[in-house]
This record gives structure tokens, C-alpha cells and sequence, in this order.
């Protein structure tokens, strides 16, 4: 299993002081991300008590497809569980109001209440918007592990 996830293993080391992962069978189960005030500046724990993150991710241009950026806000339960995702599409970078996404971003960090900003540990998952798969997906070896951030 060395050479397996070899994408999950360059996410690591992009956030090297932010996220550890948790294997069994070669397969990661919890990953662990660092709060910090750069790659990770918006995860910890909601009010209701939901460990959350916020994030921007986004879909590269292609040849063939224009790509687009996304804003979405995941939580999950005490176990790491996803139990519920918010994501808009903006569009291709650079055709969309830089300002309406930052004050959407504000209203959905204000709409979690009172938060922790602090360490999260989540299992990998997955959501299905706009025809596109986001999340901190597990591919086989060919594939790669897109992360959400």
C-alpha cells in the first residue's frame, strides 16, 4: 500500500502543519485538520456543537470545460460523519463579483453562531453539486485525491 493515495499523501504535505490522516488497511478513515490562519482558517466547531469547515473550492479549466469556483460550507457529527453541505457555484474564475462571494462567505460563517475555531477530525466524503464530485475524496492509485480547501 506505499505506493497507494500517493494524491492523499501530496495533500499532506501542502498542509503539512494542518492535517494528519488516520489509516486503516492502507485507506484513510479520520483526517485530522490543524486549525490555522491560512490553509485552514475557517474549521473548528459550531454553536449546536457540529465540527465544521468553510472553504472555496474549485474546479480547474480544461481544454474542454471552463472550470468554476465554488463556496461551500460542510459540517459533520461528533464522529466525523457528514451530516450536511451548503455550496454555490459562481462560475469561472475571474467572471464573477469577488464581493457578492466574500459577503456570502461572511453570511454562512455567521449563520453556524457561536464558533471554536480549533482541530477537526472527519472521514473522507463526498457530495454530487453541479454535476461535479467535491469533498476530501479517496481515489484508487490512477486517480487523485481532490481536497476542498
Amino acid at each position: 500500500s506505499t505506493g497507494k493515495f500517493i494524491m492523499l499523501k501530496k495533500l499532506k504535505s501542502l498542509f503539512s502543519s494542518s492535517i494528519e490522516i488516520e489509516e486503516a488497511e492502507g485507506r484513510p478513515q479520520l483526517i485530522a485538520i490543524n486549525h490555522d490562519d491560512y490553509h485552514a482558517e475557517h474549521i473548528g466547531r459550531a454553536e449546536d456543537g457540529s465540527q465544521f469547515f468553510l472553504t472555496t473550492p474549485f474546479e480547474p479549466k480544461f481544454s474542454n470545460k471552463e472550470g468554476c469556483e465554488y463556496l461551500a460550507l460542510f459540517k459533520f457529527d461528533s464522529e466525523g460523519n457528514l451530516i450536511d453541505s451548503e455550496v454555490e457555484s459562481f462560475g469561472p474564475r475571474g467572471t464573477f463579483n469577488e464581493d457578492k462571494r466574500k459577503a456570502r462567505y461572511t453570511e454562512l460563517l455567521k449563520k453556524l453562531g457561536k464558533v471554536a475555531y480549533q482541530r477537526i477530525e472527519i472521514k473522507p466524503f463526498s457530495i454530487t453539486y453541479n454535476k461535479t464530485e467535491i469533498g476530501l475524496i479517496v481515489r484508487e492509485p490512477e486517480d487523485y485525491f481532490y481536497g476542498a480547501f
